[in-house]
């Protein structure tokens, strides 16, 4: 029987994150400090922690089958791999910074100057598609401190915050593109490894879906719910139960987390009481 090798970052957050939705897709994973490889109890599923920046190279090797990490990775170093499920979590910004008290206005600022970065490829193809002409200092690590020792003009690095980048002096010119983690696989990847991956890639889009939404539950006036469905978009469509007061309905539905409060607002309004909501472990449509 085929195993399924996955690729996460060792550690840090995307680590963090990375298990925890392996975890909620119901697979246990036995894994020790220190061990660089893991064995899934009721999945087959073998987990190698590996450097982010090293992972698209075993993936384009066939080392490993799929991989969890950040798009910006991605872009920089496995441009030829597909993006199978993006994931939202370790949302960051790709971004252009400069010194703080320099006036800046456009990208033009950039033409002639010397940026340090880890991401040479990706930066150097976004100034390419600017027309822009500048010199890279490779740095793999504390970038944001290159301007101030004079060994460049600004840098490309990956923005959380901007923390780092104020207490370095430093502020943000250019977004270059958002990104998160995502789920990726290896070119090679054989057929039995794909059906894996197909029944792994089910799960996680039902914890997805649960996270990207709520369940709510809420009592209406009769002559008030037809008003009501038209605003709350439900999976096909809300469930309503009598109560046993008399001209009164219960509403059991789905409202997407990003719009909730703009809905609950208007259900109010509609004359909806008692408004219950929770959050979803997992939806299957």
């Amino acid at each position: 029987m085929s195993t399924l090798k996955i690729a996460i970052q060792k550690s840090g957050r995307l680590n963090e994150d990375s298990l925890q939705l392996l975890k909620e897709c119901g697979i246990s994973i036995d894994h020790r400090n220190a061990q660089l490889k893991a064995t899934a109890r009721n999945f087959p599923l073998e987990v190698f922690y590996l450097r982010n920046g090293d992972i698209p190279q075993y993936l384009e090797d066939g080392v490993v089958d799929i991989a969890i990490l950040g798009e910006n990775t991605l872009i920089e170093k496995g441009e030829n791999l597909p993006i199978v499920e993006r994931l939202g979590f370790s949302k960051c910004k790709v971004s252009l910074a400069v010194p703080k008290d320099v006036d800046y206005t456009d990208i033009s600022y950039f033409e002639g100057k010397r940026i340090a970065t880890s991401y040479t490829n990706t930066l150097e193809k976004y100034l390419k598609e600017k027309n822009i002409k500048a010199t890279f200092h490779k740095i793999a690590g504390s970038v944001e401190i290159a301007p101030n020792i004079g060994l460049a003009d600004g840098i490309c690095d990956i923005v959380s915050s901007g923390g780092t980048l104020f207490a370095n002096g430093l502020k943000e010119a250019e977004v270059m593109f958002w990104s998160e983690a995502v789920l990726t696989k290896s070119p090679v990847l054989s057929d039995d490894k794909q059906a894996l991956l197909d029944k792994l890639q089910f799960r996680i889009q039902a914890i997805l879906k649960g996270r990207a939404n709520r369940y709510v539950l809420l009592n209406a006036p009769n002559d008030k719910v037809d008003a009501i469905i038209k605003v709350i978009p439900g999976m096909k469509s809300p469930t309503v139960l009598p109560l046993a007061q008399e001209g009164w309905s219960s509403i059991h539905t789905v409202i997407p987390k990003d719009k909730f409060w703009e809905i609950l607002d208007e259900l109010k309004a509609l004359g909806a009481e008692g408004i219950l909501t929770t959050e979803i472990e997992k939806m299957v449509l």
